[in-house]
């Protein structure tokens, strides 16, 4: 026994040096990279607009005086070109007749402006030489690959055409049949697809062709060739990041302080098991670096909300087994056996809670644009790290500090404290009128300060993102350091707004920075022109102004908002079939909307700025409130299996939630610490994220532990007796 119990604790060392190691060597690939580029580490992660800055390009169309319409389908469109070159690329109209385009993560314009160019003309035209389409008839186009029968990959791109077009298409292929129609950009041929039968309903798909990257140039040139307007560069700018070099500094160190109280915090509350989460944790971060930077994603302060909402699933997977391992421990098992069933019986709550994220992240992706993109990319690699972690790394690293030695149930929870603690079921449901009446008066009073702030003037305090504004050029006598531009030049310009939704970039190469504030009037501008020349001694002649519209289109709201309605239904359907009840769904969604109504409700009250953070911050929201429901839901599912016949349902419910309140609890502070470090040291645009996300947080958590299991038990009931 001897022998058998030394061999076991050296193969536990062992099994905690390799582990150990494996973190210090991806913490230090996170930190170092590797290689003269550094790869692989935080300094090589491609960062959007808003933290690092990229080429800002200036079309102006080449109608003279087009119409409202033509610019924003333009827009529009050109915003799904840009795309290929980073999701966070922002597009939005500049005074009457010109578009701004700006691609984060890369600094040679000439690069891009040989591909993005000077959109021209695009022509679909049959052997005869008649032209059939244009590019106002195209919608989209969009890149592909499928499985033939033969199991080969083939390659294709999906066009979608409009009403019109879809006529004029039907006619031209029923008409051509076996031959050739090419199609024709800026008086080249870049395809001559056959037409193999008639083509009707307004979608088409070029196949046969050789690889995906051919297919995506495809799309793309047939994208940027169906803009309504012709457009051409006039001017093309490396510019700086928005929020600056001190908000990726702060948003590092409140990162790095908040992770640091999470372990403190798992370790205090766990012991080993913290102590092994925190190990995890560690991985965790550092293979979410080491990922963003090998994949090139963009990150942005959305990003960051993904990888925030991330760290909480994280924490959480690790509190649910954490509290599982307890409970087995005082039902009387062993270290080795509870360990064991702790992960067992955690699986189901996990795997559901992290699957009906990832669902929503899927079609945020799949539907959304922007920043929404974004968000979704981050969130999603996050969970399956995450799970990855819980699941695999903490219960290696927890299995080895068990076999080293460390086996004494005191140290896994099992303390003289826990053990004479009495197990009491708090009655929640007794209280769901309570909360449901409290629940209904904050949401009425949004709907309240909704109307009130439409008749003073907007329902939401939009910012630049969403209203548009002006944009003025300054050109400066000397380099100013970011410092300046924000200790001083920032609030001169507040001065005169009396706004501090104000956001600048400088220009690199040059002594320009590029002021956004919302839309000033003629006296206003003049007055900010004689504030800078009285300062600075600038040139007033060299400075200009232009009304810039918002880099949010109203298509990108509608594919946001579309986005998370079918997520919503998706994540209804998985839930409904997975508990084979659809009440356990209709309660979740229920609860979702609730939270979300109430961080909206915190909008309008406290009139917080609505930016490009605000679909990230709702969309963290949804994910984070479904999660903490699913564990409950998992728990109600689990006792009614061991339910006696007469036991009352309510009885099941209150059990269920009050075996659960530690994890809602801790699972909810743990995320709560890191949200909160974020808005004590973030710069105001990181301020104006956190703040909003830690209502969702305490919301979330009250939603789960309150609304949830009542909802159910409510539906429940009326169910029973009108099967009755």
């Amino acid at each position: 026994m001897k022998s058998y119990a030394k061999g076991q604790k050296s193969k536990g060392v062992m099994k905690l040096i390799a582990a150990i190691l494996v973190v210090g060597f991806f913490t230090y690939v996170a930190i170092a990279g590797l290689g003269k580029n550094a790869s692989g580490s935080a300094s090589d992660i491609k960062l959007g607009l808003d933290l690092a800055g990229g080429v800002s390009i200036t079309y102006q169309s080449v109608t003279p005086d087009p119409s409202s319409t033509d610019m924003k389908d333009t827009v529009y469109k050109l915003q799904l070109r840009a795309q290929t070159y980073s999701t966070e690329a922002e597009v939005y109209q500049e005074g009457a007749d010109r578009i701004n385009v700006d691609i984060p993560g890369v600094s040679d314009a000439n690069a891009i402006l040989e591909e993005l160019g000077q959109p021209g003309s695009l022509e679909f035209r049959t052997e005869d030489g008649e032209v059939v389409l244009t590019g106002v008839d195209i919608k989209n186009a969009q890149e592909g690959m499928y499985k033939n029968q033969s199991g080969n990959t083939e390659y294709v791109v999906q066009l979608t055409l409009n009403e019109e077009g879809a006529e004029k298409f039907a006619k031209a292929t029923e008409e051509n049949i076996n031959k050739r129609i090419s199609i024709i950009y800026d008086g080249k041929v870049v395809s001559s697809p056959q037409v193999k039968s008639a083509i009707t309903g307004g979608e088409a798909q070029i196949d046969q062709i050789s690889s995906y990257e051919e297919a995506t140039t495809l799309a793309s040139t047939i994208r940027i060739g169906a803009l309504p307007l012709e457009l051409k560069e006039i001017r093309s700018n490396v510019v700086g990041a928005k929020l600056g070099e001190e908000a990726i500094s702060t948003s590092l160190l409140a990162g790095a302080i908040g992770m640091g109280l999470v372990m403190i915090f798992m370790i205090c509350l766990y012991f080993i098991p913290g102590l092994a989460a925190s190990i995890a944790l560690t991985l965790y971060t550092a293979l979410m670096v080491f990922l963003l930077s090998a994949y090139q994603i963009t990150l942005t302060l959305p990003g960051i909300a993904g990888i925030v909402l991330s760290i909480g699933m994280a924490v959480d997977a690790n509190v649910i087994i954490f509290s599982r391992i307890k409970e087995e421990l005082l039902a009387g098992k062993t270290v080795e056996s509870a360990m064991k069933e702790g992960f067992s019986k955690a699986l189901s709550a996990i795997v559901d809670g992290n699957v009906t994220t990832l669902i929503a992240a899927g079609v945020l992706y799949w539907m959304g644009s922007g920043t929404v993109k974004g968000f979704a990319q981050t969130l999603a690699l996050g969970i399956l790290l995450s799970m990855f972690t819980a699941l695999v790394v903490t219960r290696f690293v927890l299995k080895a500090l068990y076999q080293a030695g460390i086996r004494d149930p005191k140290f896994y929870g099992l303390t003289k404290r826990a053990k004479n603690r009495e197990f009491k079921v708090i009655n929640f449901l007794g209280k769901k009128n309570i909360c449901f009446i409290c629940s209904a008066v904050v949401i009425l009073v949004g709907v309240g300060a909704l109307i009130f702030n439409s008749t003073k003037g907007t329902a939401f305090n939009y910012s630049l993102e969403f209203r548009g504004g002006t944009s003025t050029n300054v050109t400066f006598n000397e380099d100013l350091s970011l410092n300046q531009i924000s200790s001083d030049v920032v609030p001169l310009i507040s001065e005169v707004t009396g706004d501090n939704d104000i956001q600048t970039q400088k220009v690199a190469g040059t002594n320009q920075v590029i002021i956004k504030t919302r839309t000033l009037s003629v006296e206003e501008r003049e007055q900010i022109t004689e504030k800078l020349v009285d300062k600075y001694g600038v040139d007033g002649e060299l400075i200009t102004a232009e009304s810039i519209s918002a880099t949010v289109s109203n298509e990108m709201k509608q594919d946001a908002v579309l986005a998370v309605a079918i997520a919503t239904v998706a994540m209804l359907i998985y839930i409904w079939l997975r508990f084979k009840d659809i009440k356990f769904a209709t309660s979740a969604v229920i609860a979702l909307i609730h939270d979300v109504l109430v961080v909206l409700t915190f909008y309008a009250v406290a009139r917080w700025s609505v930016g490009n953070t605000f679909i990230a911050c709702m969309l963290t929201i949804v994910g984070y409130s479904i999660n903490a429901t699913i564990v409950i839901f998992d728990r109600i599912r689990e006792n009614l299996k061991q339910k006696k016949s007469k036991e009352d349902i309510a009885d099941v419910v209150n059990l269920s939630i009050t075996q659960t309140l530690t994890r809602s609890i801790n699972t909810s502070l743990t995320t709560f610490i890191m949200v909160f470090v974020l808005f004590l040291l973030g710069v105001s645009s990181i301020r104006d994220f956190a703040l909003p996300l830690i209502v969702g947080i305490v919301c979330g958590a009250y939603s789960s532990v309150c609304i949830t299991g009542a909802l159910w038990y409510i539906m429940t009931k009326k169910f029973v007796k009108k099967a009755d």
